[in-house]
């Protein structure tokens, strides 16, 4: 059963920490128990902290990073060193200034003709990669489909409640079968087309940490605890239900 737990910090520093230290936690645990670390990572402004101090020597030297396999929950559909590019950020801020093997890191290519075929290609890699890894899936109990069990998601929230890039009002919210999907509407910001995870995807992670700042994403986080089924047709993160636990840090000020 989930477990749902919420940590309230003052500004987004101390909530970094906070989060920057439970990835290391979870990636210990991991490894320990069965030899490997899968995280996706979240694009966007409010994390980049938390992976800059996932870089600094006294966390780095913590982090199991040659066991460590890193993905995406979403990509903007823009060039890989795109000032935009959720890969770049992640490279610019964490990636360049640790050691990590090449191939534990698993980007969602943006180079191909459509979002569409990119959608394709990244859930045959997460397929071909998780399926070689019999422990890492795990069995949907829907007609015998199996999703990827990610050990980690860090994930964040927008203003109107969307998370990776599952916005509210899309048909992408009732997808059962696809890993990966295309947002071909030009929605978000900046607003492009998109790649995202699927929330079938994000609800067999093992364990899910969201990270949100600012008065506006805390009182859609009350709204969540207070009326969850009602708020789960509105709201797109209030779908998300991880098998183990769902941590919200929620920094007060952005």
């Amino acid at each position: 059963m989930m477990e749902t737990l919420v940590q309230h910090f003052k500004n987004v520093e101390q909530a970094s920490i906070a989060a920057a230290d439970l990835i290391i936690h979870y990636a210990k645990s991991a490894v320990s128990d069965k030899g490997n670390f899968t995280l996706v990572m979240a694009g966007g402004g409010t994390p980049q902290l938390t992976y800059e101090l996932l870089g600094e020597p006294f966390r780095a030297e913590q982090m199991p990073w040659q066991q460590s396999h890193f993905f995406w929950g979403d990509e903007r559909w823009v060039s890989a060193t795109h000032p935009d590019s959720n890969y770049s950020m992640v490279h610019n801020t964490l990636f360049s200034k640790v050691h990590i093997p090449l191939q534990n890191i698993h980007q969602i290519s943006t180079g191909h003709q459509s979002p569409e075929i990119g959608a394709e290609v990244y859930e045959k890699h997460l397929r071909d990669f998780f399926l070689s890894n019999p422990i890492a899936v795990a069995d949907s109990g829907h007609d015998n489909l199996t999703f990827p069990s990610f050990d980690l998601v860090l994930l964040g929230m927008g203003t109107d409640g969307h998370t990776a890039s599952l916005f509210p009002g899309s048909k992408l919210l009732d997808e059962k079968n696809k890993w990966v999907a295309a947002v071909t509407e030009d929605v978000g910001s900046p607003p492009i087309p998109r790649i995202t995870l699927t929330l079938p995807v994000l609800n067999q992670a093992k364990n899910i940490i969201f990270l949100v700042a600012g008065n506006r994403k805390r009182k859609i986080l009350d709204t969540f605890l207070h009326k969850q089924e009602r708020q789960e047709t509105v709201y797109p993160a209030a779908r998300v239900k991880p098998k183990d636990r769902l941590i919200w840090i929620v920094a007060e000020k952005e």
